[in-house]
């Protein structure tokens, strides 16, 4: 069975510009494999500079905002690595790629743990942030699922938001529920204007 852990991946580009992006990292032996689809930001910052931070946090404003557009979250520079951490992240690993697997979907990036720093307590689960994590992983798939199971399951994980959540978690699953009426609306404008097949000899 694959263990996979939701993160916060930052990356750096040749010139050292950061970028951030949710990603869950795939446990394998004493290591974590990162494996972005093609094309990616993250995949282009590994083969250019073979480090990441993999930020462990319970900011769903991050993980949502990352996925609708809103990508600007500050940063702190983490010695002796070239790419910084999130200033959010309750704690961190260094990953150093030392090996990848070519694939034309999914390069897998075998990284080893470089080190790991705690930066904040961890003060318990929440079933709204988790709701919204799903979401998030949700909206990442909207082109792959088909209607009737995005609005299942989206009425199935709003029972754990209005339970149990925050002022930051409404408005990390408004964002997220923007971008799914937005793929909803679009799919609807395509039904419509979709020329109707006539039978007959032309």
């Amino acid at each position: 069975m694959t263990y996979i852990r939701e993160t916060i991946v930052t990356t750096v580009d040749a010139k050292g510009v950061a970028h951030i992006a949710p990603l869950g990292i795939i446990q394998q032996d004493h290591g974590w494999v990162i494996a972005p689809f093609r094309p990616s930001k993250t995949l282009e910052n590994l083969a250019a500079i073979p480090f990441a931070i993999a930020n462990y946090t319970d900011d769903v404003l991050i993980f949502a905002g990352c996925l609708t557009g809103r990508k600007e979250w500050p940063t702190v520079a983490v010695k002796n690595c070239p790419v910084p951490r999130l200033e959010a992240a309750l704690s961190h690993s260094v990953l150093e790629v030392v090996s990848v697997d070519e694939d034309a979907l999914r390069p897998r990036h075998l990284c080893k743990v470089v080190s790991e720093k705690m930066h904040a307590p961890f003060t318990g689960l929440n079933r709204a942030k988790a709701a919204v994590l799903e979401l998030a992983i949700l909206v990442s798939r909207l082109s792959m699922l088909p209607p009737e199971k995005v609005e299942a399951e989206v009425a199935y994980l709003a029972i754990a938001l209005e339970k149990t959540g925050g002022p930051d978690e409404l408005q990390a699953w408004s964002w997220l529920m923007e971008k799914v009426r937005d793929h909803q609306d679009a799919a609807d404008a395509k039904g419509k204007n979709a020329v109707p097949h006539r039978g007959g000899q032309s």
